[in-house]
């Protein structure tokens, strides 16, 4: 069960930092309702690369290292780190604020 759940977790971080990679590069996000709402896809993305690291690390370092828990203060630093990448992805839902240039 434990190589099921490594595979998935390798998966669902492998796909979000690929869309992650799309939505910085080129702009490009996958069709859908959610779409229509956010307004800076390049900044959406950095905030899907940030949740991506953060729930990885806390994947791969947490629970998915054993029954003793791993890194206890490295697994909780990557939900920190996811945290704040989904506060980046909440800032792309605003519109850029204006620069007095």
């Amino acid at each position: 069960m434990h190589e099921i759940l490594m595979v998935l977790a390798i998966l669902v971080v492998t796909t979000g930092t690929v869309l992650a990679a799309a939505a910085i590069t080129t702009g490009w996000m996958l069709p859908g309702g959610g779409r229509a709402k956010v307004l800076r896809p390049r900044v959406w993305g950095y905030g899907t690369l940030a949740a991506m690291a953060g729930i990885g690390t806390y994947l791969f370092f947490g629970p998915l290292e054993g029954p003793d828990m791993g890194d206890f203060t490295v697994a909780m630093s990557g939900m920190a780190v996811f945290a704040a990448g989904l506060y980046v992805k909440r800032l792309a839902l605003k519109p850029a604020r204006k620069t007095s240039s």
